[in-house]
């Protein structure tokens, strides 16, 4: 597996943690280290009927044996990281690089007092944009200076490349969804960063040499939270009719809904670089086909979108997830790309 970056492909909440978390029980990775935003971004993953919502540490933090790292790329609230920390029962997995940027107090209270960034563009309020703002103006604090983080700093870059140098997989997560990049999404309705699986590298500080999968996770009815155009949403009347009906992780928001989108599809995958996708919701798509973990088991209607959007994105659909749980999952990487 070498490195493997994992990026949402529309708007996210596309379900990247679930994707993460197969693959690292199934990969067991030495690390898992995060890129990114933020606590703007929350990835959910059920495990054996427990629901865990991180937004700082990485979501493949349920694989007991892998070393968590956040990226120098990454803001960080130390508030949200210390409570998080505590759902390890070994809370010295976790590196934070000394170089991350401190959400402060005043970046929240900014965020959420500011009306073109809270009506507007629909911020979260978690301080990410103004930090990131300051960042930018070199008058943050970083991790270094934060008393409460000494436990947990260390050189991610260097842990990271160490870890490829011995010959041990790593998986580098991403946050967010190409949609809400600042560079290729909906401006000025995204985020205060991009998104795209380069980024994600940059800060983790991983080569672009060294990269050896990128994996966009998509969802069958993509979502998306908060302001900006959403050319494939539906009415809410059809997506109850659905069944659909979902909020964010970090803001309690409801999701609008949308059709599948094979044209932004194809784009995103364009850019990110994508060499496998991922996609979830298919028990949406079809409910009877809910926990199924073999192929030959999915319906002909799942099976036929599966094919037709393949073919419309033009790489290879090898994950294949059938429900929330983390065993709901059809894993096809290695045939098909012993196949390709």
């Amino acid at each position: 597996m070498g490195s493997t970056i994992v990026v949402g492909g529309f708007f996210g909440d596309e379900g990247k943690g679930k994707i993460v978390s197969h693959i690292a029980f199934a990969d067991k990775p030495a690390i898992i280290a995060r890129g990114g935003i933020g606590p703007n971004a929350g990835h959910t993953i059920e495990v054996s009927g427990r629901k865990f919502g991180v937004r700082m540490i990485p979501s493949g933090f349920v694989y007991p044996n892998a070393r968590l790292l956040i990226g120098a790329g990454v803001l960080v609230d130390p508030r949200v990281l210390l409570s998080e920390a505590e759902l390890l029962e070994d809370v010295k997995r976790v590196g934070v690089d000394y170089r991350c940027a401190i959400i402060e107090k005043k970046h929240i209270t900014i965020d959420k007092d500011d009306p073109h960034l809270s009506r507007t563009i629909g911020s979260t309020g978690t301080g990410c944009g103004p930090a990131a703002a300051d960042r930018a103006r070199r008058t943050t604090i970083q991790a270094s200076e934060i008393q409460e983080l000494s436990p947990f700093l260390t050189d991610a870059a260097a842990e990271t490349n160490q870890a490829l140098e011995a010959g041990e997989n790593v998986i580098l997560e991403g946050s967010q969804g190409f949609g809400i990049s600042l560079f290729y999404g909906t401006f000025p309705y995204v985020t205060s960063k991009d998104t795209t699986a380069s980024q994600i590298a940059a800060d983790v500080g991983v080569g672009p040499t060294r990269i050896d999968d990128t994996i966009v996770v998509f969802k069958t009815f993509p979502t998306r939270v908060g302001e900006g155009p959403f050319e494939t949403q539906m009415s809410e009347g059809e997506a109850k009719k659905l069944e659909i009906e979902e909020f964010g992780t970090v803001t309690g928001r409801p999701r609008r809904i949308g059709w599948w989108d094979p044209k932004m599809a194809a784009y995103s995958a364009m850019i990110n670089g994508a060499t496998q996708v991922g996609i979830t919701g298919l028990d949406k798509l079809d409910p009877n086909v809910r926990g199924v973990d073999q192929y030959d088991d999915l319906s002909t209607k799942v099976r036929t979108f599966l094919r037709e959007a393949e073919k419309e994105v033009g790489v290879p659909f090898t994950l294949l997830s059938t429900g929330p749980e983390l065993a709901e999952i059809v894993d096809l990487r290695e045939e098909k790309l012993k196949r390709a």
